[in-house]
């Protein structure tokens, strides 16, 4: 399952998605700008790793998606996030992101998972 929570700098994503995680010794902050992902293929690479290394996770949020991987459009964040779908499926991982831009301008690939 994913959960895309997108809007302008600035409308809360952030902080609402900081309120959905409950603050437990269980979770761990990864930075991902600390690592070399400098394209979707890398950030897929990049997330299973971290299951492969953690098979137990069960959820993974993501804050702004296309600061980590700038794209010039969204037909490859349609594509990661059906990706990702899958992978969630297959693995029983839920995943939530956070997309820096106008809900308005996304397109029905992305919608569908508001």
């Amino acid at each position: 399952m994913i959960r895309v929570i997108m809007g302008k700098k600035g409308t809360g994503k952030t902080k609402q998605m900081i309120d959905m995680i409950n603050i437990h010794y269980q979770i761990r902050l990864v930075d991902s700008s600390e690592y070399d992902v400098a394209n979707f293929t890398a950030l897929k690479g990049f997330i299973s790793g971290l299951h492969a290394g953690n098979y137990d996770i069960t959820h993974i949020f993501i804050d702004s998606l296309t600061k980590i991987v700038p794209t010039d459009g969204y037909n490859d964040v349609e594509d990661f996030l059906n990706w990702l779908n899958n992978f969630g499926e297959k693995n029983g991982i839920k995943f939530t992101i956070t997309i820096s831009d106008e809900p308005d301008l996304a397109p029905e690939g992305i919608k569908q998972y508001f």
